[in-house]
């Protein structure tokens, strides 16, 4: 992977040499349009535009970014389709349901349109035709999660969940409850609301009360972890509950650190996005792409042994 992302970096300093430098001097000869079912005030996707942007000035090409106002695929696949009719160089999309979005993703192949997937969606990319899925494989996340999290010594935990139907948070919990099962521990979904913050917190204490076994959570994201660490604390079950969650923020970051949390799951959303602008690039103007059907950018593990890196 190191070899893999100094190889990109190169390809976009040539590419950026061919267009003026990529400094906003010429206009860009190429556009992309990322549509995504996260939103941009969300930490998470936040560093997935900001690293397709970036790529874009890196290349010289023009990146919109679009997503719809919250979790919606129906709205998500008429977002697909309205990008295809605006006849975009390239598209970038997530694929967190491929039954609603398959149509809206094989009309852009038909009008002619390269699409590379990004974050979910990489078991249905190939069939889809992408050129390349870019992200963390889901389901074996999951599963090295559940491993971690079992070899820590939890016997019963939740699988926090904020988006159920979102293929990529299901698969998480899905290889998280096999790992736990296969180490002879128990694993549970618990569905919370990705929008309603104060409701997941309650949502998780009255697990916890209900559930005094529960000596573990995972949560998929941001929007789960806080509410999570706000109801262990609240409920008194800082030492008996152990946490661990997806995703890197500050607030994870100092979790882990003060031995609140066991470990974060990273998978990159700054690459996610940078990397596909790059590779489209590559595909419109040389006709070259990876020869992988997957670019994985995760997970890598943030733990309290090296959390310290993240913190300077």
């Amino acid at each position: 992977m190191r070899n893999f992302l100094l190889c990109t970096l190169l390809v976009a300093i040539v590419l950026s040499s061919c267009v003026g430098g990529g400094d906003g001097a010429d206009e860009p000869s190429l556009r992309f349009v990322v549509v995504t079912h996260g939103q941009a005030s969300d930490p998470f996707w936040s560093r997935v535009q900001q690293g397709a942007r970036q790529a874009g000035r890196d290349v010289g090409v023009r990146v919109e970014y679009q997503a719809p106002e919250s979790f919606d695929v129906v709205t998500l696949g008429q977002l697909i389709d309205a990008a295809v009719a605006s006849q975009p160089d390239g598209l970038i999309v997530s694929i967190p349901d491929a039954d609603a979005l398959g149509l809206p993703i094989e009309r852009a192949r038909k009008a002619g349109i390269p699409v590379i997937s990004i974050n979910s969606g990489y078991d249905h990319a190939e069939e889809l035709g992408m050129l390349v899925h870019v992200g963390q494989t889901e389901y074996e996340a999951g599963y090295e999660s559940g491993e971690r999290m079992a070899t820590s010594g939890v016997s019963k935990a939740l699988c926090v969940n904020q988006e159920v139907g979102n293929l990529a948070l299901d698969r998480r919990c899905e290889g998280f409850a096999a790992a736990m099962a296969t180490s002879g521990a128990e694993s549970e979904l618990l569905a919370v609301e990705l929008a309603d913050p104060t409701e997941s917190e309650q949502r998780i204490r009255a697990a916890l009360r209900t559930n005094e076994e529960v000596d573990g959570l995972l949560t998929l994201g941001p929007t789960g972890a806080l509410p999570a660490l706000r109801a262990v604390e609240a409920e008194g079950k800082r030492d008996a509950v152990s946490l661990a969650s997806f995703d890197v923020t500050p607030e994870i970051l100092s979790a882990i650190e003060g031995g609140y949390m066991l470990f974060a799951v990273d998978q990159q959303p700054y690459l996610q996005g940078y990397l596909p602008v790059i590779l489209l690039a590559l595909h419109c103007r040389m006709e070259m792409m990876v020869a992988n059907d997957v670019v994985r950018t995760g997970p890598g593990f943030v733990t309290p042994d090296n959390v310290a890196r993240r913190l300077r």
